[in-house]
């Protein structure tokens, strides 16, 4: 990689993961937070606010991809990340729930996950465009990881006002980062067949296998945290500051495995192995949750296992998006993907309320546990990756 890919990979990784950190923070800690704030006795009001976000991601998503092609990728970065940090603001002064649902409303509505993964792929090569992606990915698992640890002790110290506000903080610094660290962008390509049609790709039934993979991860990852901290307060008497004591160990423990899983994966040839290696994970978990989730010792090793499968199909997903969509059409693909993963998080976060307010946690867990399963099954059957081009193109200048 040149010096040009690995600045715009690292880049980009680092604006993602801050504009992500506004979803991932509250997490841990808004489900028990919400009890004291008035409409905060209503788990589907907690699961909308938690899922709110994802909702206007998906339905903005594709459309900031489109502004990106038209007006161009930065200038639509940082419209997103103005708009990001003003629902974060209003989120951090909500007086009650709705001004919550409102803040995350808002949050969603600065959708740039399509154009930044687009704008990844403008400033690498083919041959290195699934390393950029996979950092891309990877960064997403990070600061999951980290807000797990990092949110009930932040929340301690500055509060669930102070933790929305910090987010905005970031996602206005991460503006700087778009400015004056992130390379510019070539001029865009020009192809002799024309654009790709919306149709080819949105149906195409190989990226489809991973777009409904990424929405059954988000909606998994999203209902599991309604109901996850309530059950560590329960299980154990566990205090929501002392959380971290169970998910620190769990997550550095799952970056141990992830990693060689990751690099086996690469350099073996064996990454359709390891990825449903990690569905299965994933969908042994929800069988762990609801068999022997009533100690505080059980959800520990259950959150291993799931950080572990979510972190590995996190960095290979979109990495085997770029490797499977047309090349003229990689933006289009991305954003397509990028719409399924927030429909899977505004899902999740609501269906979670719901089940739980309704039939308990086991529900919750079944329901995560039956679309994985599906999962699975499109997983096992998926036809076998391009093999990647030999040929090494002209390094771009540095």
């Amino acid at each position: 990689m040149t010096r040009d890919e690995k600045r715009a990979g690292a880049s980009l990784a680092a604006i993602f993961a801050l504009r992500m950190l506004g979803l991932f923070l509250i997490l841990p800690v808004f489900a028990v937070h919400a009890q004291g704030i008035p409409g905060g006795d209503d788990l589907t009001l907690v699961g909308l606010a938690i899922g709110a976000y994802g909702l206007t991601q998906s339905l903005l998503q594709i459309a900031f991809g489109a502004a990106s092609d038209k007006f161009g990728r930065k200038r639509v970065i940082i419209l997103g990340l103005v708009i990001f940090a003003l629902g974060s603001f209003v989120a951090a002064f909500a007086p009650d729930i709705w001004w919550v649902i409102a803040g995350r409303v808002l949050q969603g509505a600065g959708a740039i996950s399509a154009a930044v993964t687009a704008l990844a792929a403008d400033l690498t090569r083919e041959q290195h465009r699934t390393k950029v992606m996979a950092m891309i990915g990877s960064s997403i698992g990070l600061v999951f990881a980290l807000s797990l640890v990092l949110a009930p002790v932040l929340y301690r110290a500055i509060g669930m006002g102070g933790l929305f506000g910090m987010t905005g903080a970031l996602a206005l610094a991460a503006i700087l980062l778009v400015l004056y660290v992130v390379p510019e962008p070539p001029p865009p390509e020009h192809h002799a067949d024309g654009p790709v049609p919306f149709a080819r790709v949105a149906f195409d039934p190989e990226l489809l296998r991973l777009n409904f993979g990424i929405f059954t991860l988000h909606l998994a990852q999203m209902a599991m945290f309604v109901v996850i901290p309530l059950a560590l307060v329960k299980a154990g008497g566990l205090p929501l500051p002392e959380h971290w004591k169970v998910y620190l160990p769990a997550l550095l423990l799952s970056f141990v495995l992830m990693i060689p899983a990751i690099v086996a994966a690469e350099r073996r040839n064996k990454t359709k192995a390891v990825f449903n290696g990690a569905i299965l994970v994933v969908l042994a978990t929800q069988a762990g949750f609801a068999l022997f989730g009533d100690g505080v010792w059980s959800l520990a090793f259950f959150l291993f296992l799931f950080f572990v499968g979510f972190n590995i199909l996190e960095a290979s997903l979109p990495s085997m998006i770029s490797r499977i969509a047309p090349a003229q059409a990689k933006g289009l693909a991305l954003g397509i993907y990028n719409t399924t993963q927030a429909l899977g998080l505004a899902a999740g976060g609501a269906l979670g309320g719901f089940l739980a307010q309704r039939f308990g946690a086991d529900a919750v867990y079944a329901a995560c546990g039956l679309l994985t399963l599906v999962w699975l099954g499109l997983g096992l059957t998926m036809a076998p990756l391009p093999v990647r081009a030999k040929k090494q193109p002209a390094p771009l200048p540095d």
